[in-house]
């Protein structure tokens, strides 16, 4: 029997993962369960960080970007005794069920405790860069993209004014649905993404064309996108084995190639954190709200290995091992679609 369950937020933070809370938390009341916050992640079993989450809480977070309940990149699958201590914090404060709201990453260790430890948990798929299957989108996405369009705009006001081409770098270090989508809603001249090889000379001799007819142009690079230069070999790893690509800098490397191939003057900018906070769009809180009522529903139900997921106009559980098996990546569809526009 139910009556206590813990709640989690892991990865990287974004818009939608509060209204999520507060869906998880404001459902559980109709089922009398006692709802507990676990701190940071994975972090929060490990260490034993868990109090009580009531709705009081919750009750204004609707808004809030971010996460109340913190979050962090720990992978307890990769630390001495890390999943021994989550079984213990597990046991210690009567959780009877964990929901885990997080992307790729944080499911994944959830699938694999469900799978190997037989522990009751459900998820709720959170990710900005909108790369986790079994989902049509995942909350943060919306409001991510929505900074980003914004972002954008305002570089193109001041290429216009100086006339130079101005270069976006955005989140994104497999899948390219950031900046596909950043390109499109900001009718940006050209977009790179990691699932495309750059044709480095073909977009140059476009955006010459573009400027000779506007006086400035506008590129949209993902972070993950691979460019000449750039040595993947010697990058740096995470816990979960992806990489770090704070000092990759592909936006100022773009920015480099374009000026050499066009001769014109280019500048970059990268949008970095600004995109994951902020008040959620109107997308992400009702998506927020509706995937932390089913995660509850699903436990109420007992189908533990499920998350949360959004089909068509419906919000259902469908499993952990869909959702983490592999990334959903940018299609050739949605590419040629995208390509419509490099004119």
């Amino acid at each position: 029997m139910i009556k206590r369950v813990g709640i989690l937020t892991g990865g990287g933070d974004c818009s939608g993962l509060n209204p999520t809370i507060r869906g998880a938390v404001y459902r559980a009341q109709d089922y009398n369960y006692e709802v507990y916050g676990i701190q940071e992640g994975w972090r929060g079993l490990v260490k034993g960080d868990i109090n009580p989450l009531n709705l009081s809480e919750v009750r204004e977070i609707i808004d809030q970007g971010g996460t109340i309940l913190g979050t962090s990149r720990l992978n307890p699958y990769k630390i001495d005794n890390g999943i021994k201590q989550v079984l213990n914090s597990i046991k210690k404060f009567k959780l009877d069920a964990i929901i885990a709201i997080g992307g790729e990453d944080t499911l994944g260790v959830a699938n694999r405790l469900f799978k190997e430890e037989n522990v009751k948990l459900v998820g709720a798929p959170k990710t900005m860069d909108n790369d986790l299957s079994g989902t049509d989108y995942t909350f943060g996405f919306d409001s991510s993209v929505t900074w980003a369009i914004k972002a954008m705009r305002s570089l193109q006001d001041s290429g216009r004014s100086h006339r130079r081409i101005m270069v976006l770098e955005v989140m994104g270090r497999h899948a390219g649905w950031v900046a596909l989508f950043t390109g499109m809603a900001s009718g940006a001249d050209w977009t790179l993404i990691p699932e495309e090889k750059a044709d480095i000379k073909k977009m140059c001799q476009h955006l010459k064309e573009v400027y000779k007819k506007n006086k400035y142009a506008s590129v949209v690079i993902s972070e993950g996108a691979t460019l000449p230069g750039i040595n993947v070999e010697k990058e740096s790893l995470d816990q979960f084995g992806h990489m770090i690509l704070r000092n990759r800098g592909v936006g100022n490397l773009l920015a480099d190639l374009i000026k050499k191939n066009t001769g014109i003057e280019t500048r970059h900018s990268v949008i970095g954190h600004i995109q994951r906070g902020g008040s959620p769009t109107l997308f992400d809180r009702i998506l927020g709200l509706r995937c932390g009522v089913t995660a509850v529903d699903l436990i109420a139900k007992g189908r533990f290995g499920y998350m949360a997921a959004l089909k068509g106009s419906e919000v259902i559980g469908v499993p952990l091992e869909e959702a983490v098996s592999k990334l959903k990546v940018v299609d050739k569809k949605w590419w040629k679609l995208a390509q419509v526009f490099f004119k």
